[in-house]
């Protein structure tokens, strides 16, 4: 096993102790540090970002080729983490403690540990992790104007204050595909120029720390996943909609998901409704009318071969809930992209 001791919070000495002990190549460029690495030690890369008030990303996308420890030994004041598991599981102890929690892929997970208690992180080897923390450093974070702590339940209000760092927290939530997909987007940001890449990554990062924060409210009143829902079936409900995707010109009905998925009805739509706030139906129309705007945009398919390519039979059905839903007509939604590239040429 590799144990790692780290003896600071702060993003950048963390980087550069991983980087010593794996000998990676770290790269910084517009304010971000991406540690790289394919040797002896696995393979894979660690990302961070430092943003105003003292809020840090920093997510990992890794193989590692032996089980690795780390633990944190620090008398800084310790970061509230928001922690969210795309891809495997790792687990967490504090006070350097046989005991350890599971973190499970795509559970939202809220920690924060004593001061001068050890933090630690026990990561499997041959198991591909993909794990983002959104990391809060409380007392920058109280200067922020209008930071609107005082209307989180009271449970994170406590927290928050508490900069002695005098209470442990720790929060194993409810699983949430809707999170995942931020995610997504947020490791796909792909603009290159350093300040709108910059500040399309801030913007993600706040609404997936919105959405792990409501997550939280909802499940300390009670709003969490039913019991008919579990761990696995979320899994086969992610799978879903990959399959959703793939045959996006098909008529996807709730019968086929529930062949497809092993799934009945009645729990497909809890998942759903519960995981991305639509029932079946509505989410797969959403996905359609997704499609359909970048097919408008990108490409010369006319209306017809469009409604084809997504698997609506009518096209006057296809403009009408086009129009429910951007308050436009796809014709002229057409003609607005064309009017405003001309207008930029």
């Amino acid at each position: 096993m590799k144990k790692l001791t780290i003896n600071s919070s702060k993003s950048s000495d963390m980087f550069a102790q991983i980087q010593k002990c794996i000998q990676g190549e770290l790269l910084e460029d517009w304010g971000e540090s991406v540690l790289t690495f394919n040797n002896t030690a696995g393979k894979g890369s660690l990302r961070t970002i430092d943003f105003n008030w003292g809020v840090s990303l920093i997510d990992c996308n890794m193989k590692l080729a032996e089980e690795a420890k780390i633990v944190f030994d620090t008398k800084d004041l310790a970061p509230i983490e928001f922690i969210f598991i795309s891809k495997g599981y790792f687990e967490y102890s504090e006070n350097n403690t046989n005991s350890y929690t599971r973190l499970e892929q795509f559970q939202n997970t809220i920690i924060s540990h004593k001061r001068n208690a050890e933090k630690t992180f026990l990561f499997p080897k041959d198991e591909h992790l993909k794990i983002n923390f959104i990391r809060i450093n409380r007392q920058e974070y109280l200067q922020k104007k209008n930071n609107n702590i005082s209307q989180l339940n009271q449970l994170l209000v406590s927290l928050f204050n508490d900069c002695e760092g005098e209470a442990t927290f720790q929060h194993g939530g409810s699983f949430s595909l809707k999170i995942a997909d931020e995610i997504k987007l947020l490791n796909d940001v792909d603009t290159t120029c350093g300040m709108l890449r910059s500040l399309s990554l801030e913007g993600r990062l706040y609404l997936i720390l919105s959405l792990q924060l409501l997550e939280h409210k909802n499940f300390e009143e009670n709003m969490n996943l039913p019991e008919a829902i579990s761990k696995e079936d979320i899994l086969k409900i992610h799978k879903l909609t990959t399959y959703i995707l793939e045959h996006i010109s098909d008529t996807v009905s709730i019968t086929s998901l529930s062949a497809e998925s092993g799934l009945s009805p009645k729990k497909l739509q809890i998942g759903f409704k519960i995981l991305y706030s639509k029932t079946v139906n509505e989410y797969v129309r959403q996905l359609k009318l997704e499609i359909s705007k970048d097919y408008l945009k990108n490409t010369d398919l006319s209306v017809s071969e469009i409604v084809y390519a997504i698997g609506i039979k009518s096209r006057s059905y296809f403009s009408k809930i086009f129009f429910e839903a951007y308050d436009i007509l796809p014709t002229d939604y057409r003609k607005h992209l064309k009017n405003k590239n001309a207008s930029l040429r």
